[in-house]
């Protein structure tokens, strides 16, 4: 199906481009969002007439994006998160947990701005794109610990599941190293018999 769009479409075209695109995407996506017309002569036409207004209207909301975007650009979150010793979250983060918190701290983003390819499955600090508008993306830091005392551990930098396991290792060396010397099994009096 031919459309003009009506805003910059990743992957698709600019302002004013008429492309073909397959019909469920223009009929399921950017035909109800408003993000393309039919390309037919009227439509053309039409499209022609208003594009002044069309483009104001899409350069005021990228500016508008933009404004926003400034304040969020950059900015860290930490999300609290049941996991397992090797660092694998019980579930996974989702868009929706990210535009969750981020709006919860004070800013306004709609979950299907939040841009994952994969949903986040581990502990530690991930870096996610939030898309404000078709020409304004952004990236904020998501902390994902297991308490607010391993959140700020990884935010300085360290990476707890191999700190974990190296206090681990070195319980159990000085566990061992303590049952050597203390001569584990041997007791007085009896070792000496046989």
């Amino acid at each position: 199906m031919k459309v003009i769009l009506l805003e910059r479409v990743e992957g698709r075209g600019a302002l004013g481009d008429v492309v073909t695109v397959k019909d469920g995407f223009a009929r399921n996506y950017l035909l109800p969002r408003s993000k393309a017309l039919r390309a037919t002569a009227a439509n053309l036409k039409v499209f022609d007439a208003q594009r002044a207004e069309i483009e104001a209207r899409n350069a005021k909301a990228k500016e508008a994006a933009a404004s926003a975007g400034e304040s969020l650009d950059g900015t860290a979150y930490i999300l609290i998160r049941q996991a397992g010793e090797s660092g694998q979250l019980y579930g996974s983060v989702a868009g929706r947990d990210v535009a969750d918190i981020i709006n919860g701290a004070g800013g306004k983003v709609d979950r299907s701005m939040v841009v994952l390819d994969k949903p986040i499955k581990t502990l530690g600090v991930h870096d996610v794109k939030v898309k404000l508008h078709s020409e304004v993306i952004v990236t904020v830091s998501i902390n994902i610990a297991r308490s607010q005392d391993e959140a700020e551990r990884q935010a300085r930098g360290e990476n707890v599941i191999t700190s974990q396991f190296d206090e681990d290792a070195a319980l159990a060396a000085e566990a061992a190293a303590d049952m050597l010397e203390g001569g584990a099994g041997k007791q007085d009096g009896l070792g000496d018999e046989y």
